[in-house]
């Protein structure tokens, strides 16, 4: 019996310091993310779901900066200015535009998705992956609301630049959603309309403005 307990203490004190480290880990990427004036992202999204038979996979790039951005991906282009988002979809012609508040706890845009894991989760250190002579450690992330249709999530980071190769989400319906960075740049040169809508480019659109 004392044998068990001593087991258990020892099981409970690794995964304590496992807790630890992955948050500290995360702390450190959060860190260097929210040092860049911008960051300019390649990535290849992927989406999986082998009981549905669904694949899909494509390609899209997304420019941050502070809560602005603006996301190129699946032949739509979002522009969010800090206050109001934008959807262009060049295909219909048409344009959605709606108000946004960066503060809302049950949004989640771009300009989170390199910090969304610092509230709601616990964290574990998973496996090491070696990529290309890169050292990719990933992180298992769960969700703390049992409600959540995420099962868990698994953030790949770079550990030489504390920066996030990969991200792998687990839906309990069985679909997997991969997001892996291709190219990551910082402090970019950006022009000072980038994330400003101009509706004189859009004559021929119909614009729906949802509030």
């Amino acid at each position: 019996m004392i044998k068990k307990i001593i087991l258990l203490i020892f099981v409970l004190g690794v995964t304590a310091v496992q807790a630890q480290t992955a948050k500290e880990l995360l702390n450190e990427v959060s860190k260097k993310v929210k040092s860049y004036n911008n960051i300019v992202i390649g990535f290849k999204y992927t989406l999986n779901n082998p009981a549905e038979n669904v694949s899909q996979e494509t390609r899209g790039d997304v420019t941050l900066q502070g809560n602005k951005y603006l996301l190129n991906l699946m032949g739509t282009e979002q522009m969010y200015d800090g206050k109001k988002l934008h959807i262009i979809i060049p295909e219909d012609e048409e344009i959605n535009i709606s108000s946004q508040s960066d503060e809302d706890e049950n949004s989640v845009t771009p300009s989170k998705m390199l910090t969304f894991y610092e509230e709601g989760y616990t964290y574990k250190m998973d496996i090491v992956q070696n990529v290309s002579g890169r050292k990719i450690q990933y992180v298992k992330l769960i969700p703390m609301d049992s409600k959540s249709d995420l099962k868990e999530i698994l953030l790949g980071i770079d550990k030489q630049t504390k920066h996030i190769y990969k991200m792998i989400q687990k839906q309990n319906n069985g679909t997997n959603v991969t997001i892996t960075v291709n190219s990551f740049k910082t402090n970019q040169p950006l022009s000072e309309t980038l994330f400003m809508f101009d509706e004189s480019k859009y004559e021929n659109y119909y614009i729906n403005r949802l509030d």
